[in-house]
């Protein structure tokens, strides 16, 4: 069981670092920043999720009605990307520029303009998102601020695009009772989370620099203000006795957030550096280990 995106941050490489963190026994896990979803997959794998509720929840649209379709259209998901495998077999880089310009986002300014229902996302569209995504750059989903999708192509010799095979257990395993998806500011696990339950947050990462700064996820971006509020998110979840873990970078704006503050020290957050490569750089020679930040509440 993996995930069928990559997402920028994306945390398969950091499993092993994120495992000793979770708790042993909890009620409903909630991951209010789903991206592709890694940690939510390693649980199942582990049977962690076993006749256990889950809330999965992101902020952006597209992102949900993707998997929603996977979920509920996963045969039509299928066909169209199959079709998308052929032509990208056919034109590559050419292929990835008329699907992205010409279809996928006249496709999406058309469903914004008509108001955006998830129910009304086709399953055409989840199609092109996941070529875009297995062929795009590094993965991204990146917008303008007029909203388009504007990653360029990447450069993969064999890009696997249609796994019949792992779309259909993702589809089954998100059809299971007890696991719901929606379109949700992660703000909102403050309304859900109860004792006992485990959160997992992972927002877009403080960058390190003025020029690794991927954020633009939503047309709004992810700015310092956002980093104070999942702090604030987190504390008011550990008060609660719910089980939190954070992943983050190291910038100096998290470590001042969680080690540098009194009332993260006073809700006995913990705070462990732990190292992890780092894949998305413009430049592949300042790609490598660095140290990122996991923040908990488990002693």
């Amino acid at each position: 069981m993996r995930t069928f995106l990559k997402w920028a941050g994306g945390k398969r490489q950091l499993l092993p670092r994120l495992r000793p963190f979770y708790p042993s026994t909890f009620g409903v896990y909630h991951e209010p920043f789903l991206g592709s979803g890694a940690v939510f997959f390693d649980l199942v794998a582990r049977g962690h999720l076993d006749n256990r509720p889950a809330v999965l929840t992101d902020e952006n649209p597209d992102l949900i009605g993707t998997w929603l379709r996977v979920r509920d259209s996963v045969g039509l998901v299928l066909a169209a990307l199959e079709r998308l495998a052929r032509g990208h077999a056919r034109d590559g880089a050419d292929h990835y520029r008329r699907v992205r310009d010409r279809q996928f986002n006249p496709a999406r300014r058309q469903w914004y303009d008509a108001g955006a229902d998830l129910a009304a996302y086709r399953p055409e569209m989840a199609a092109m998102l996941i070529y875009l995504n297995r062929t795009g750059y590094n993965g991204l989903f990146r917008v303008n601020r007029a909203g388009g999708f504007n990653v360029p192509p990447g450069r993969y010799a064999r890009p696997r695009i249609a796994n019949a095979a792992l779309l259909a257990e993702v589809s089954t395993t998100l059809s299971a009772p007890g696991i719901t998806l929606s379109l949700s500011p992660f703000e909102s696990v403050i309304d859900r989370a109860s004792a006992g339950d485990f959160v997992y947050l992972d927002p877009p990462y403080a960058p390190l620099t003025a020029t690794a700064n991927f954020r633009s996820y939503t047309r709004q971006g992810f700015g310092e203000a956002d980093q104070g509020r999942v702090q604030q998110v987190m504390l008011r979840l550990a008060a609660r006795g719910v089980h939190v873990l954070l992943s983050n970078s190291s910038a100096p704006l998290i470590l001042d957030l969680f080690e540098g503050r009194d009332e993260a020290r006073a809700a006995g957050l913990q705070v462990y550096r732990v190292p992890a490569r780092r894949a998305i750089n413009t430049r592949a020679d300042r790609r490598g280990t660095v140290d990122e930040l996991l923040v908990t509440t488990k002693q």
